[in-house]
């Protein structure tokens, strides 16, 4: 993977959200120099920037208070974080903690090192990434699986059916209605619950 990650950096999406002072114009230059496409902002942005691969965020001080609010934003739309710091006292450094920065750039900003670490945090971030989507389709599929045998066990219960059965009629009934498994599962548990909801009684009518 990491040679892949060398490969495609040229022309890799990077978002410099850092004061504009004498160390931007550097950072940006050697970042162009690798071959990304770079894009500064300032004061920190109320989202993170639409279609960045990797944001480089100056932990600031003063911008405490706005960098807490981008961190609070959904995490799924997250790009690539490398947090820059110029003090490594507690606060700062909970920050970068809570940040999920998967590289650490040091003031002042020196051009040596940039690329290892850009390369670095790319690639821990897709194997992240990679392994995000894993537990998420094994969650898809475990949920899948109990919706399939509840539907197994309210047709055993109501039709004296076997385990085998069950699921056997379960997958004829998903095959003729050209459905997945699952979805004809949610379905008959769906209509099973609407069955067995007890219809609301009349009021009695109002006394003399």
């Amino acid at each position: 993977m990491a040679m892949q990650v060398l490969k495609d950096l040229r022309g890799l999406r990077v978002h410099v959200i850092h004061p504009p002072d004498e160390e931007r114009p550097s950072l940006v230059e050697h970042l162009r120099r690798i071959g990304c496409a770079v894009e500064t902002a300032w004061p920190v942005p109320a989202q993170w920037p639409a279609g960045a691969d990797v944001v480089l965020l100056a932990i600031e001080p003063d911008a405490r208070a706005d960098i807490v609010s981008l961190l609070k934003v959904d995490p799924g739309k997250r790009p690539t974080l490398i947090a820059i710091v110029g003090y490594e006292n507690p606060a700062t450094l909970q920050i970068v903690l809570e940040s999920g920065a998967v590289a650490v750039v040091e003031r002042p900003i020196r051009p040596f090192g940039l690329l290892t670490q850009l390369t670095i945090a790319r690639t821990l971030w897709l194997e992240r990434e990679e392994a995000r989507k894993r537990v998420a389709r094994l969650e898809h599929k475990l949920a899948g699986l109990q919706t399939i045998q509840r539907a197994k066990s309210i047709l055993m219960e109501n039709l004296g059916l076997s385990e085998e059965d069950a699921y056997q009629s379960l997958r004829r009934q998903a095959m003729a209605k050209r459905m997945p498994l699952e979805d004809m599962a949610a379905s008959l548990i769906h209509a099973s619950e609407l069955l067995q909801m007890s219809p609301r009684r009349a009021a009695p009518p109002a006394g003399p």
